[in-house]
């Protein structure tokens, strides 16, 4: 039995993520990241958020990651923090 492969249906699109990874990204290492969102929100993670031109583009994000020996979590669109749907509470 042969696999399809998926196709695709027009130019790759832009996409905000939110990566999250174990340990706190020393400083010196946020350079690696140009242009992406760099924080640690006080629970022994670092959390990476912007927004990547393709899927190549994250997946080079997620191989220096890899190469620094850091450990991902979670890897997750990033939605706007203002939007709301019916039943959240502010």
């Amino acid at each position: 039995m042969e696999h399809e492969r998926p196709t695709r249906t027009g130019p790759p699109t832009p996409g905000s993520y939110e990566i999250r990874c174990h340990g706190e990204i020393d400083a010196r290492w946020s350079a690696w990241f140009n242009g992406l969102s760099v924080r640690h929100p006080g629970d022994g993670t670092t959390v990476i958020t912007g927004v990547f031109e393709d899927q190549a583009a994250l997946h080079g994000v997620l191989q220096r990651l890899r190469d620094l020996g850091i450990a991902l979590i979670s890897l997750s669109p990033d939605h706007p923090r203002h939007a709301t749907t019916p039943g959240d509470t502010p």
